[in-house]
């Protein structure tokens, strides 16, 4: 006899780099040499000072008791003062940010503190794909709304306020935007929370990328007037920092919507784990001189990729921030699906299908750069010979 499992499974997939990344496993288990050009996972590492502190810390045999759900004081200052540094956004750090397992979390709490059954979120409909599932998990129903590709994928807000949005409670963002590149806008956010009180949402954006590959200078929608009455705002030091496996994020926003956070937090977990967070503290510690060298590595990474996505006949913007590159495929290909699987059992490489992003991905390809330059190089040949 099988137990029969909650209703909400019945809305979910099993996540679509889950199911891949095992295909991938089992081929290089057989002897076959896939290069992996899928997953968002920085490979370089986080500071040595970072590392140093964690090993320093957690052979300190008393730091390794169970820790406060807001985390430590030094923690929550660090990242305070990274937002008065990065964006120049005030915040106190005792009342209006609360560290998190990784950001990914904080997108389920979010939904949970403030999403009842049958309210309704606006999700971009190229996004990352957590959003439309967790809030299908907590019951709520999706609304999906345009991106302009000839406006740089901003929000088509002719198309938003002709949108019966009576039951719209929260609505997700995250520029620079995934899967697509486009920078963020200081114009855009401004209508955003313009928009948001209007029609009384619950703006919540994502904001990991915006230190990777930006010459311009990062914006956090915290830095709109007004914005803490309508928004919160998601960070992570997964890709900032190299410190993806840490799962160290936080949550920056108005005390109330903060604590409305907390109370789900402290029932889910039991703190993190002290040493990573002050590792934390120290790699909010790092000059822009160590970012500036990530992104270095990254911009010859992007040369090499160029010219992959040349050689599959894909077209792309070089105007993208973050750690892919987002590219069109050429018109006689069917759609994404077909190219990714070419690649895949013929050339043993793998390119993730924009489709997982929303279906008005189903002709574009997501390439990351978290791979070694000579990796790079063997897939780009190995492309050529398509």
């Amino acid at each position: 006899m099988i137990i029969p499992t909650a209703d909400r499974l019945g809305s979910l997939k099993e996540y679509y780099f889950s199911i891949k990344l095992a295909e991938i496993r089992q081929m290089q288990a057989e002897g076959k040499p896939v290069i992996n050009l899928g997953i968002g996972s920085p490979d370089l590492a986080p500071s040595q000072a970072t590392i140093d502190e964690l090993v320093s810390s957690a052979n300190n045999v008393s730091n390794h008791a169970y820790q406060p759900y807001k985390g430590i004081p030094a923690l929550r200052k660090a990242m305070a003062d990274f937002y008065t540094a990065i964006y120049g956004v005030g915040l106190d750090p005792d009342t209006e940010i609360l560290p998190l397992i990784g950001s990914k979390e904080g997108i389920t709490h979010i939904s949970l503190a403030f999403l009842n059954p049958n309210d309704e979120v606006l999700v971009p409909e190229l996004g990352y794909p957590a959003y439309t599932a967790v809030s299908e998990m907590v019951g709520a129903k999706v609304r999906y709304y345009p991106l302009l590709e000839n406006e740089n994928w901003q929000p088509d807000f002719e198309a938003l306020n002709g949108m019966d949005l009576s039951k719209v409670k929260l609505m997700w963002l995250n520029y620079p935007n995934m899967p697509t590149g486009a920078k963020a806008e200081a114009q855009t956010f401004e209508k955003l929370v313009a928009f948001a009180k209007t029609k009384k949402i619950l703006l919540c954006h994502d904001n990991p990328y915006s230190l990777i590959m930006n010459e311009e200078a990062p914006i956090s929608l915290l830095s709109v007037a007004g914005a803490k009455d309508v928004c919160l705002e998601l960070n992570s030091m997964s890709k900032t920092h190299n410190m993806a496996g840490w799962r160290i994020g936080w949550l920056s926003g108005a005390k109330p919507y903060i604590d409305a956070v907390l109370t789900i937090k402290s029932n889910v977990d039991s703190g993190t784990f002290l040493p990573l967070q002050a590792a934390a503290v120290k790699a909010f510690q790092n000059p822009m001189e160590w970012h500036t060298a990530r992104n270095q590595v990254y911009a010859r990474r992007r040369e090499i990729v160029y010219q992959l996505l040349d050689a599959l006949e894909c077209v792309y913007s070089k105007s993208q921030v973050g750690m892919f590159v987002w590219a069109k495929i050429p018109a006689h290909l069917q759609n994404a699906g077909e190219l990714v699987d070419k690649l895949l059992y013929e050339k043993h490489v793998f390119i993730t299908p924009g489709f997982i992003f929303g279906e008005k991905g189903n002709r574009y390809v997501r390439v990351s750069l978290c791979t070694k330059e000579e990796i790079l190089r063997e897939a780009c040949q190995r492309c050529k010979e398509i």
